[in-house]
This record gives C-alpha cells, structure tokens and sequence, in this order.
C-alpha cells in the first residue's frame, strides 16, 4: 500500500512538472507570437481615423463580454481568436451555421432551461438538460424516432398545465386556510366569488360603478403581515383610477361600497395578481387591504 502511495505521488508530480513545462512554453510561443506581430502602419489620415476608431469604440467592451458571456479575461486571445475566425470566414454559410448554433446553445442553457426549472419550481417535475438538448436536436433534423413533433407539442402543453395546477395548490394553500379561518371571524362577509369584506366605516354616499372612477386612500399587506403597497406613506394620500382597472377583487368591493366607507377587504389569489409576482407580492398570494372610498370622480 504504501509503495502505491508513493508511486502516485511520484506521479503526480511528474504530471505537475510536465504541465508547468508545458505551460511555461506556450506562455514562451505566446509571446513571440505577439512580438513577431508586424507594427500598424498609419500613413494617412483616414488609416489614423480607422485604427482610433478601433481603438475608442472598445471602451465597456470587455465588462460587456465579461457578463454577457461569461468570458474569463484570462482567454482574451481565445476571443481575439474567435474574431479573427470571423472576420476572415466573412459569410461562409458553414461559419454562419456554426455560429448560429453556437448562439441558440447558448440560449436554450441560459435561457430556455432556466426558464423552464423555475416554472417547474415546486412541482414534481424538472427538466435535465442533456435530454433536453437530445429531444431539441431531434426536432431541428426532423428525427420523430422518439416522439413526432405533433405529440411533443402535445405531452409538453398537458403536462405543464398539469404541474401549473400542482404549483398553484401548494403555493395558494396557506392563503386558502386563512380565508377560512377569517371567514369565521365577526363581521365579516364572505361574496359568491369568494371575496371577504368586514365594514369598519359604513359610508352613506353613492356606490360607482365598475366604469367610474374613485379617489381612495388604501394600504396593503400579505397575511403574514408584510405591508407592500400604502398611500398613507405618500403625498398626496390618496391616489385615482377606474374601478374595473384593478384587480378583480379591486373592482368587486368598490362597487359595493358606498362613498365614505372604510372596508378591510380579505382576496384570494384568483381575485389578486394569481401567479403573477407584482412587485413585494409573491405569486398565488392572498392579499388583504384596508380601503378608504373618498368620492367619486364627476
């Protein structure tokens, strides 16, 4: 056992060696390369202009490419490499390909299958991505050995609509339980929809309609107790809009409240912002607002 040890240590170090060798000599060719570079000859104007042109229009480049994609500047003479490669392969149509593959690599990694696993985020479901390429690749030849593309499309459109309802059970159950547990609370009122209201100021003036606008003074919180949203906090208080340009449970207890009321109104998530997240307001939230009626707009 210990001659095996040593025999390993013995040969990575020799491995180290030859790597540190290697490296030294291409750092070596490297830089002759660069010294053996011809000088630039600027012999007029116009060939001062193009070289400063070069010159001044890189400036932001490399942090561009550095979060754009990804480059280490440790391979700049890569990159400097791939330039060359394209400058001189000018519209090759193999070059083109290539680098159009390249390209929509890039975007399926980054973008589509990212995109994707957070959809796919608290479901059962995920994406891997090596299947993923096999199964996009398989579409762009036209290869239906596995699947026809009529029933990829198919199978994928059931099955995320499946996992979306998975995603929204779970996520909107705990907002589901509060409701219940408020609904059970006095003086508040449960509507067909499944809005909650409790009357804390019962108004005597008129009730708008959907298409009218309100002045309201309002404050908003998760249940949870997170505040996301309050005209208290602004100046002026109050803020103007249309009843029916809000969210849906918005537009319902405007249109029941009379001018001069104060409601603390309870919406569940499919009367809110659903699955959409809309600034501190995490998807399939339920929200509860109290809300100041102060005039209809004339």
């Amino acid at each position: 056992m210990k001659t095996t040890k040593t025999t390993i240590a013995a040969l990575a170090i020799m491995a180290g060696a030859v790597f540190a060798t290697t490296a030294v000599a291409k750092k070596k060719e490297a830089k002759q390369d660069v010294q053996q570079k011809p000088a630039v000859t600027l012999t007029t104007g116009v060939d001062s202009l193009s070289y400063a042109a070069g010159q001044a229009l890189t400036n932001g480049l490399v942090p561009y490419i550095q979060q754009q994609f990804k480059v280490d500047t440790a391979y700049m003479e890569d990159f400097i490499q791939g330039m060359h490669d394209a400058i001189n392969s000018g519209s090759n149509p193999r070059y083109v390909a290539r680098q159009a593959g390249v390209q929509i690599a890039q975007m399926a990694k980054d973008r589509m299958i990212t995109g994707l696993n957070n959809d796919l985020k608290d479901t059962p479901d995920s994406i891997k991505a090596d299947i993923f390429y096999n199964g996009f690749i398989a579409a762009i030849r036209k290869d239906s050995t596995i699947m026809t593309q009529k029933a990829a499309d198919q199978y994928f459109q059931q099955r995320m609509e499946a996992d979306s309802k998975i995603k929204a059970e779970k996520l909107s159950a705990p907002g589901k339980a509060w409701l219940a547990e408020n609904a059970k609370k006095p003086g508040v009122v449960t509507t067909p929809s499944g809005l909650q209201y409790k009357v804390i100021t019962a108004g005597k003036g008129a009730k708008p309609t959907a298409e009218q606008e309100v002045t309201v003074k309002y404050e908003g919180h998760l249940i949870d107790g997170t505040e996301f949203d309050s005209s208290y906090k602004r100046n002026p208080q109050t803020t103007k809009f249309r009843c029916n340009q809000v969210i849906k449970g918005w537009t319902e207890a405007l249109t029941m409240m009379p001018v001069g009321s104060k409601w603390e109104i309870y919406i569940p998530q499919e009367l809110g912002y659903g699955s959409r997240p809309s600034g501190k307001i995490p998807p399939y939230s339920t929200l509860i607002f109290t809300v100041e009626l102060v005039e209809i707009s004339k």
